[in-house]
């Protein structure tokens, strides 16, 4: 039986998702305005497209908090920004043996990547030579775990160096639609974290790439930012729904509601039906015991927490992936 949503044809969809052809705006904005009772069909149309691309396989990624808080920019999501009173670690660039270290627990959990984050407007090109520094002694001992860099506003020269240290990925995320950017940031543009997106591409590298839901944008808001990775093609597409932080301009924002969150899940699956789909920050805290239908769209979660904020354990995402038949990737 083809569920159909109004007009939204959501096997067509599938289907068209898996010839690599582009859905509509008006195709992708029924995906997240679904009703309720349609989120099954929709969860399974879209694991057709994940199993396409990625199998039953679900990468583990871990995240460390390289530089801590000190930041000058004003994200109001952030607890790392200038407008934030968050208590938070603060803290300048780890050592490099700390870094190295951080490698080998991401790896002894069965991290498939390994992602080391800055806080900062851009590297300085000292901060780029002491990751890339890192990353040669990780990749001289740990060669199969993938490793990527967060830094901010990056150059494409700098990105160069970092890939030539043995970083295959740096993640910028572009955290919403052009059109509501300026309600989230002030200190630095939408065409900013573009630029850093298409630097990065042209340094050869892979990209990753993706967005926050929950901070008070519309549906318009979300579809434009899906179509926006589109076109950039990115490889990485980590979605994070709002963990709204005491001390931030956002603490009043309430939670994501899970079944939007697995809509907008499968809304950017449908558009990015390759991409390496992440379902990232902010999943245990809006999706709760809905977090484990996340895997249908998306192939990849972070496990041991995220910048400031705890997050699921790996034994217990690890059970998760298991329990639903689906199965941890291998370095």
């Amino acid at each position: 039986m083809v569920l159909r949503n109004d007009t939204l044809d959501v096997r067509s969809v599938a289907d068209a998702a898996l010839r690599g052809d582009a859905i509509s705006r008006d195709e992708a904005a029924g995906v997240l305005r679904a009703s309720d009772e349609h989120l099954p069909e929709l969860l399974r149309q879209a694991f057709r497209v994940r199993a396409a691309h990625w199998g039953r396989r679900v990468k583990i990624c871990v995240l460390q908090n390289a530089r801590s808080g000190l930041c000058p920019e004003d994200c109001h999501y952030c607890s790392q920004s200038s407008v934030s009173t968050a208590d938070i670690p603060r803290y300048r660039l780890l050592s490099r043996d700390r870094l190295v270290e951080g490698a080998r627990q991401a790896a002894s959990i069965g991290a498939r990547r390994y992602c080391m984050v800055t806080s900062g407007r851009a590297p300085s090109d000292p901060d780029v030579r002491h990751l890339a520094s890192a990353a040669r002694e990780i990749r001289g001992e740990l060669p199969d775990l993938e490793l990527c860099v967060s830094v901010g506003l990056l150059e494409e020269d700098q990105a160069r160096e970092l890939q030539a240290s043995g970083i295959g990925w740096v993640n910028h995320n572009l955290n919403t639609s052009e059109r509501f950017h300026p309600s989230i940031c002030t200190t630095h543009t939408y065409a900013d974290r573009v630029r850093t997106v298409r630097n990065v591409k042209a340094a050869g590298m892979s990209t990753c790439s993706g967005g926050i839901l929950g901070m008070g944008e519309s549906d318009d808001d979300v579809v434009d930012l899906a179509f926006a990775l589109r076109d950039l093609e990115v490889d990485s597409l980590p979605v994070n729904f709002l963990h709204a932080i005491d001390g931030t301009p956002f603490e009043g924002l309430g939670f994501v509601d899970p079944a939007r969150a697995l809509k907008a899940l499968c809304l950017f699956r449908f558009v990015n039906p390759r991409a390496d789909l992440r379902a990232a920050g902010g999943r245990e805290r809006n999706l709760g015991d809905w977090q484990s239908l996340a895997l249908f769209p998306a192939n990849s979660i972070f496990v041991q927490g995220y910048l400031t904020t705890p997050g699921q354990a790996a034994e217990a995402a690890r059970r998760m992936i298991e329990d639903l038949g689906l199965e941890v990737e291998a370095g």
